[in-house]
């Protein structure tokens, strides 16, 4: 099946992308949405640049039934609405078990950092993700100081859920639920403390894990790269980043 590039001029994330599955989470149900396909980069990256007239919804043609390698492996970062981008995951192997945490850093659309450690050899899933969502917002918080905007993309509902949802009713009680204790609370503590000063600036997403976002991919391999390597400090990767072999890694 032949390569195709989706602009996208109205949505949650605009610019071009290479996979069908990031282009539909962007316009999927979102008022005004302007998409269109094209057959090649270039006329893609124009369109989007002259800011076309796009219809409103994609012809059923135009989404593809599969995938090439490319457009399963990522969407192109060619224009993005946000000055910063961090996608953030957690991995754990077996659960509970070997734990590890991965931060992906984007300016302007190009991949700049990639993180990776956090080891805990008895961590669950859901505090290496909420350890990644940790140092995600401290990065989000230094970069919106700068006056930079920022998005921080995470697959992990639990996470988003327990700053943004549950831990206001929380508060107001005490840290405390009428049926138990609260899981992970320290960390969630933490991360809510640097949400509350940011969140008018922040915009956090949930994205959908394993369908080719680059990002969220990258950050699922350093993830287990922290876990295998076992390495307990956040740890910047100093070596090539060759994104095709980054994402032939061992997933999450």
């Amino acid at each position: 099946m032949a390569q195709k590039f989706y602009v996208v001029w109205a949505g949650r994330q605009t610019g071009v992308f290479t996979d069908w599955a990031t282009t539909q989470r962007a316009v999927d149900k979102f008022a005004g949405a302007r998409f269109k396909s094209f057959p090649t980069r270039a006329d893609a990256e124009q369109a989007f640049a002259h800011g076309g007239g796009a219809s409103r919804s994609a012809p059923s043609a135009n989404r593809p039934k599969g995938s090439s390698s490319d457009s399963a492996r990522r969407a192109a970062h060619v224009a993005h609405q946000f000055d910063v981008s961090i996608y953030c995951d957690g991995a754990c192997e077996p659960n509970p078990g070997r734990a590890g945490s991965g931060v992906v850093v984007y300016r302007g659309g190009e991949l700049v950092e990639l993180w990776y450690g956090l080891y805990n050899p008895m961590g669950t899933n859901n505090t290496a993700e909420l350890n990644a969502l940790y140092h995600a917002l401290r990065i989000a918080e230094a970069e919106i100081d700068k006056g930079n905007s920022v998005e921080i993309c995470s697959d992990s509902a639990y996470s988003i859920n327990c700053i943004r949802t549950w831990a206001p009713g929380w508060e107001k009680k005490g840290w405390k639920r009428a049926d138990g204790e609260i899981k992970n609370l320290e960390i969630i503590q933490a991360c809510y403390g640097i949400f509350l000063r940011i969140k008018k600036k922040l915009t956090l997403t949930h994205v959908s894990a394993h369908v080719g976002t680059e990002g969220n991919e990258l950050a699922d391999r350093m993830a287990m790269l922290g876990a295998q390597r076992r390495e307990k400090e956040l740890r910047l990767y100093e070596d090539e980043m060759d994104i095709p072999a980054l994402l032939k890694l061992r997933t999450g």
